[in-house]
């Protein structure tokens, strides 16, 4: 109950915690994994990752912007996105996978209530309802054939392996 973590199995795939031990000792209260590579919240909106380094165990790049607030964190096979408190959306891990989310980045700076996820993309819905989406096309990542329908109105939307 005081919101320690402990990981085994194959330590490229984040079983071997060793590394943030110590700040995962207390205070987690969500974790995230995917393919390789877990991301935990604690209680003060920090975040911490581990695993495979490609897949979002190294946060590193991103960290200055992980270090409060947060308050969802989601995982694509080889990525991660956070919605932090005021909305805005924080991501890492494989840009293949949707860990690269600079060509939306403008989109996601306030207003995000929900990020769904698919294999490899990312699908958010913001407060006014329209939808915003990053990550490998072939897996939802790019919506412009649905893009008129996807401009408000939008309360919940649900993933597949490779579909929204």
């Amino acid at each position: 109950a005081d919101g320690g973590v402990v990981t085994w199995g194959d330590a490229g795939h984040g079983g071997n915690s060793s590394a943030v031990a110590p700040i995962l000792r207390d205070g987690v209260v969500q974790v995230c994994g995917n393919d390789a590579a877990f991301a935990a919240i604690k209680a003060d909106g920090s975040v911490v990752a581990w695993g495979d380094a490609v897949c979002g165990g190294d946060s590193s790049a991103v960290a200055s912007l992980l270090t409060e607030g947060v308050v969802q964190v989601s995982g694509t096979k080889g990525a991660f996105a956070a919605i932090k408190a005021d909305g805005s959306v924080v991501t890492w891990g494989d840009a293949l996978h949707g860990g690269d989310s600079s060509a939306v980045a403008s989109l996601l700076t306030e207003g995000v209530v929900q990020v769904c996820v698919s294999n490899a993309a990312f699908a958010a819905i913001k407060a006014d309802g329209s939808v915003v989406t990053w990550g490998d096309a072939m897996y939802g990542g790019d919506s412009s054939a649905a893009a008129p329908l996807l401009t408000e109105g939008i309360v919940q939307i649900s993933g597949t392996k490779g579909a929204f």
